[in-house]
C-alpha cells in the first residue's frame, strides 16, 4: 500500500499543470468577477463590497436585451457561414497533394498573424466608397457609381467571418484528412452522385466535428470587440463592446461584471444546448 502512493502521485502529475493553469487563469479571475458583480457602485467610479443584486436587476433593459440578442445572432450567423464555406473548402484541400495542402495551411496560418485592428481597417478600406471594391464594379460596368458598404451589418459579418475562417479550416482539417477516401468512392459506385455523396457520406460521418466547429466559431466570435466598433454602426455593437464601455468609460465595474457573468451563463447554456442537440440526433443518423 505504501508503494502504491508514489505511483498514484506520479499518475496525477500530467494533469497537475493543466489543473493549476485552469485555476489560476480561469477559476480565480471568474470568481473575482462574480464577486465584483454583487458589489455596489459609488459616485466617482468607486464601489463598495456590500452585497447587492441591483446590478443584475439593471440588466433587464431594452438596450441590454437588444444587444444580447444581436450578439448571439451575429455570432451564430458567422458560425454557420464559416462552417458552410469552410467545410467544402477544407474537403477539397485534403484531396490535394501534400505540398499543395502545406501551402494552403501556411497561407491560413499567416492570416492568423494579422491583428484584429489591421483586419478591420483593411475591410473598412476595401468596402469604402473612395478606394473600395465598388470602384472596380463601376469600372466593369456592374454599378453606376461607387458606394460605401462600411460601416454596416454585412461589413461586420465579413470581418468577423474573415477572422474566424482560418480557425474553422484548421479545426476541420484533421477529421477530414482522416476520412477514409474509399467511403465516397463506394457510395458513387453504388449509384450516388458526387453531391449526394458529399451531403450524406462525408457530412454524415463528420457530424461531431461539424458541431464542435460551430461551437468553437460561435464562442470565438462572441468575444469580438474591435471589429464591431470599426466595421459596424452603433446599433451593430456587440455585448463585448457594451461591457467594455461600462467598465472603461463609465467606470462601472460591478455592472460590467454582472453583464459579463450573465453573458457567460447564456453562452454556456447555448453551447450546451447545441451539444445536446448534436448528441440526440447522432443515434438517429446512424
Amino acid at each position: 500500500m505504501i508503494e502504491d502512493k508514489p505511483k498514484g502521485l506520479r499518475a496525477l502529475l500530467p494533469i497537475l499543470y493543466p489543473a493549476v493553469t485552469l485555476v489560476v487563469f480561469f477559476v480565480i479571475p471568474f470568481g473575482i468577477m462574480l464577486a465584483v458583480s454583487f458589489f455596489e457602485r459609488e459616485p466617482g467610479g468607486f464601489y463598495t463590497t456590500d452585497f447587492s443584486i441591483d446590478n443584475y436587476g439593471n440588466l433587464f433593459t431594452e438596450l441590454f436585451g437588444r444587444v444580447l440578442v444581436f450578439s448571439i445572432f451575429i455570432s451564430a450567423l458567422c458560425a454557420v457561414i464559416c462552417v458552410a464555406v469552410g467545410f467544402p473548402f477544407t474537403y477539397f484541400i485534403t484531396r490535394m497533394r501534400r505540398k499543395a495542402q502545406v501551402v494552403w495551411l501556411v497561407i491560413l496560418v499567416s492570416v492568423l498573424s494579422l491583428s484584429a485592428v489591421i483586419v478591420a481597417f483593411a475591410w473598412s478600406l476595401l468596402l469604402s466608397q473612395t478606394a473600395g471594391i465598388s470602384n472596380l464594379f463601376v469600372w466593369l460596368g456592374l454599378m453606376g457609381k461607387p458606394v460605401s458598404w462600411s460601416p454596416g451589418f454585412w461589413a461586420l459579418t465579413a470581418g468577423m467571418c474573415y477572422i474566424a475562417f482560418p480557425y474553422t479550416v484548421l479545426v476541420l482539417y484533421p477529421p477530414l484528412s482522416r476520412l477514409d477516401p474509399h467511403l465516397p468512392e463506394a457510395a458513387q459506385t453504388l449509384g450516388a452522385s458526387p453531391v449526394t455523396t458529399f451531403f450524406t457520406v462525408v457530412l454524415g460521418s463528420l457530424r461531431s466535428a461539424i458541431v464542435a466547429t460551430l461551437i468553437m466559431v460561435f464562442a470565438f466570435t462572441l468575444g469580438t470587440y474591435l471589429i464591431p466598433q470599426i466595421l459596424g454602426r452603433p446599433q451593430h455593437w456587440t455585448l463585448s463592446v457594451l461591457i467594455t464601455d461600462e467598465a472603461v468609460y463609465h467606470s462601472n465595474l460591478p455592472l460590467a461584471s454582472a453583464m459579463a457573468v450573465f453573458f457567460m451563463v447564456v453562452s454556456l447554456a447555448l453551447v450546451g444546448l447545441t451539444m445536446l442537440i448534436g448528441k440526440s440526433r447522432g443515434p438517429a443518423a446512424r
